[in-house]
């Protein structure tokens, strides 16, 4: 019998022991073993994957196209959770800061999330500059929290709103679903945060791994976790947790901003 397929993801939470716990075992009902470890950062599990000590890596979208940079595009993508595609950010802005359109940034302070967030800086950056908005003329605010967890944390999405709630910042970017979060837990207030802009859709997270895994075992990896559904009850608790209703096949085109913007901010 073959080993169990090693899976790696981060801690960016303590919910993920459970979840991942609760997809191990799914995974063996399925026939397929698997097993998981625990990384403190992307940077280590993109590591730990090149060198052979994992199988497949769960890759926030830079994690997920920095290896396949590293791997010259030999990566292999695995599946993605269905609210990974057409992710998007906001742009928020206080209401009283007289900005009505993207023009008016220019000479206003925009807070942004920690340097290695997708959401709530990298893409929200390079679409700013997409649409026209010069990056030097903004001031930037920044919130590097839990650098290396690539704003999984959303701690540093937090601080951004706070900094617009209480002025430090008259804009402020963060992704959609702290912004929707934070609405339906009653912390965004109306009457003085509002949104401004809404970016292009990307793309998120992805299973990631080499081209030297067996093709059996990535087909039976992939078997197990299509598999998973919603109108089990026993599943639906670890959707549930991991944020989706449906895995799905992977795709690409959803990552083409993403390797633009770091190319633009030289960040690879």
């Amino acid at each position: 019998m073959p080993e169990a397929l090693l899976v790696g993801a981060v801690a960016h939470d303590p919910k993920v022991v459970t979840i991942w716990e609760g997809i191990r075992e799914y995974f063996r009902a399925q026939g397929v073993r698997v097993d998981f470890a625990l990384f403190s950062n992307y940077e280590r599990q993109v590591e730990a994957l090149l060198a052979g000590h994992v199988d497949i890596a769960w890759d926030t979208p830079l994690a997920h196209v920095r290896l396949q940079r590293r791997t010259e595009g030999r990566s292999l993508s695995l599946g993605m959770r269905d609210s990974d595609r057409n992710f998007k950010s906001k742009v928020l802005v206080r209401r009283d800061a007289g900005i009505r359109r993207l023009s008016d940034l220019a000479g206003r302070t925009l807070a942004v999330g920690s340097r290695d967030s997708t959401q709530a800086r990298i893409l929200p950056l390079h679409f700013l500059k997409e649409a026209g908005v010069d990056p030097g003329h903004v001031k930037l605010l920044p919130f590097d929290t839990d650098l290396g967890k690539h704003g999984d944390t959303g701690t540093s999405e937090l601080d951004v709103l706070a900094a617009v709630h209480d002025g430090r910042a008259q804009a402020g970017a963060v992704g959609d679903l702290v912004w929707v979060q934070e609405q339906a837990a009653g912390r965004v207030n109306a009457s003085k945060v509002d949104v401004l802009w809404t970016t292009p859709p990307f793309d998120h997270c992805m299973f990631d791994a080499l081209s030297t895994l067996d093709p059996a075992r990535a087909r039976d990896f992939q078997d197990a976790l299509f598999a998973m559904s919603w109108e089990v009850p026993a599943h639906r608790r670890i959707l549930e947790l991991e944020g989706l209703k449906q895995w799905m096949p992977p795709r690409e085109e959803g990552y083409a901003s993403l390797r633009a913007a770091l190319d633009w901010q030289e960040m690879w």
